[in-house]
């Protein structure tokens, strides 16, 4: 670390805080990447939630990683260009670390959105609205055909109707679900 004590004081303090973070970066991203589920052993009571139900802890060691690295290279690269306004390169690294964090929770919101079950099911199609593709008999004498949009996909799905023939090309809404079988009527 000879190489560090001559530099000044700030410029050091920036490389001492981006050598370690770096390394355990680097060793959590290994870690992450080769599928091992090791916690941080860094828990608090803080969560921060993210609106729809799924909590990240604020406060880890993960984020704290996150800031640091962020933080502390971003004071190493912009030392040269604006290291004699220190406060202006400390707030910038603050929020270039904070930048991270929330880059990092971008990031796993993302992932965690590949992990949700988009799989049709019938139920899903209850008050939706539809067009008939295949004329609907009327009083459940026979059945029809509709083209329903579930999950941002079209689905050709059978149909009846406990009221009058319902013809090709009508605006229908599913009001049931009977033995596998949507119930609708126009709209």
């Amino acid at each position: 670390m000879e190489l560090l004590e001559s530099l000044p004081t700030l410029l050091k303090s920036f490389w001492y805080i981006a050598i370690p973070s770096s390394l355990i970066f680097l060793i959590q991203t290994i870690i992450t990447f080769s599928g091992l589920d090791i916690a941080d052993g860094f828990d608090t009571d803080f969560n921060a939630d993210m609106h729809d139900g799924g909590d990240f802890q604020l406060f880890s060691l993960r984020n704290l990683i996150n800031f640091l690295l962020g933080f502390s290279w971003t004071g190493i690269s912009f030392y040269s260009t604006i290291g004699e306004h220190t406060w202006f390169l400390i707030v910038l690294s603050f929020v270039v670390g904070v930048l991270f964090v929330l880059l990092f929770f971008f990031v796993i919101k993302q992932v965690q959105k590949l992990a949700e079950d988009n799989s049709f099911k019938l139920s899903n199609t209850l008050d939706k609205t539809a067009e008939v593709y295949l004329t609907i008999p009327e009083n459940k004498t026979g059945k029809g055909k509709i083209m329903i949009s579930v999950n941002g996909a079209f689905h050709e799905l059978e149909a009846m109707t406990e009221n009058a023939r319902i013809a090709s090309g009508t605006a229908v809404k599913v009001v049931k679900i009977e033995n596998n079988l949507l119930i609708v009527e126009t709209l």
